[in-house]
C-alpha cells in the first residue's frame, strides 16, 4: 500500500518455466514493486506471493533464484574472481568459476578490483553474480544499462539459454526493442494492473498498420482525422502518425502539408504497440 491507496490491485502473474517474459510499463506502473514481491524483498499487505510454491523469503526458494537488479554495489576492495567465488560458495550445485566468468565476458578481468571497473564491466560482474547458481529463476532489471552491444548480446544468449534449459527468466528493460528481441511474453503494466499479457508479435498486431513521422505544420488534433490514421501525436519536433492504411494517410499529408518533411514510414514496433495501449501522454520506461 502507499499510503491508502494499493500500489498493485488485482494482480495475477504466474511466470512459466522456459520463458522469458518482459514486464513493461511506465513509472508508477507497480513493476518494482513486483519485482521486489516476488524476491522477497518486499511482503504483501493482501494476497500471495509463491516462489517455487514457497514463501519468496526462505532460503530454498532464494537458493533457486539469480537476481540482477539495477542498482546494487560492489565491494572496491575485491577482485572480480574473488567476488564471483565468494556467491558461488552460496549455492548447492554451482556453475565453475571458469564457466560464469567466461559466460559474463570476465575472464580477462578477474583479477582486477571491483571499485576500477566501469559502469558497463559492473553490470557483467553482477550478471555473473546472478548467473553462478544455475538459477530456476532469473530475475533482471535492466540487465543491459551501460553495456556495450557485444556485451549485451552476449547476455542475451546466455539468456535465452537459461530459459532452453527450462528455467523462468523475468525481464524489465526501457528497451522495448531488446524485449522485443528476447522475450516469448510481454507483460504490460499500467496503475498496478496488468493491461496486456501476450507474445510481442500478438501485442505488436494491436497496434496494427505503419507509423509515421514527419515535420511540418500540421496539428495532431488535424492529423488524427486523415484517411486511414488512427492516432496522431507530437515527439519532440515531429509528429507521429499511426495509421493502417500508411500509403492514404502519406498522399493526404502530401495534399494538406506544404511544409511537410522528413518524412519515414515504418512498421509497428512493440513501443508503438505499447503506446497504444496506454494514454498518449504517458512515456514507457521500466
Amino acid at each position: 500500500m502507499l499510503g491508502r491507496r494499493p500500489v498493485l490491485e488485482a494482480l495475477d502473474l504466474t511466470l512459466d518455466t522456459g520463458v522469458v517474459t518482459a514486464l513493461i510499463g511506465p513509472n508508477g506502473a507497480g513493476k518494482t514493486t513486483t519485482v521486489s514481491l516476488l524476491t522477497g524483498r518486499l511482503s504483501p499487505d493482501a494476497g500471495t506471493v509463491r516462489l517455487f510454491n514457497l514463501d519468496p523469503r526462505r532460503a530454498e526458494a532464494r537458493g533457486r533464484m539469480g537476481v540482477m537488479l539495477q542498482a546494487a554495489g560492489l565491494p572496491d576492495v575485491l577482485t572480480v574472481r574473488e567476488l564471483v567465488m565468494l556467491h558461488t560458495g552460496y549455492y548447492h550445485h554451482p556453475l565453475s568459476l571458469s564457466e560464469t566468468l567466461s559466460l559474463a565476458g570476465l575472464a580477462e578481468l578477474a583479477d582486477c578490483r571491483c571499485g576500477a571497473l566501469s559502469g558497463g564491466q559492473v553490470r557483467r560482474v553482477q550478471y555473473a553474480l546472478a548467473i553462478c547458481g544455475r538459477p530456476d529463476l532469473f530475475v533482471l532489471d535492466e540487465p543491459t544499462a551501460a553495456m556495450d552491444r557485444e556485451a549485451a548480446r552476449g547476455l542475451w544468449r546466455t539468456v535465452r539459454g537459461v530459459a532452453d534449459r527450462g528455467g523462468a527468466v523475468l525481464l524489465t528493460s526501457h528497451d522495448l526493442a531488446e524485449a522485443d528481441a528476447l522475450a516469448d511474453r510481454v507483460v504490460v503494466m499500467a496503475g498496478g494492473r496488468i493491461v496486456a499479457d501476450d507474445t510481442p508479435a500478438a501485442i505488436r498486431a494491436r497496434a496494427g498498420g505503419s507509423v509515421i513521422r514527419c515535420r511540418g505544420r500540421m496539428t495532431p488534433a488535424v492529423a488524427s482525422a486523415l484517411p486511414g490514421a488512427r492516432e496522431a501525436a507530437t515527439e519532440g519536433a515531429e509528429l507521429r502518425i499511426v495509421s493502417s492504411d500508411a500509403a492514404a494517410t502519406v498522399r493526404a499529408l502530401l495534399d494538406d502539408d506544404p511544409t511537410l518533411s522528413a518524412l519515414r514510414v515504418a512498421d509497428a514496433t512493440l513501443e508503438d504497440a505499447i503506446a497504444a495501449l496506454l494514454a498518449p501522454d504517458r512515456r514507457i520506461a521500466a
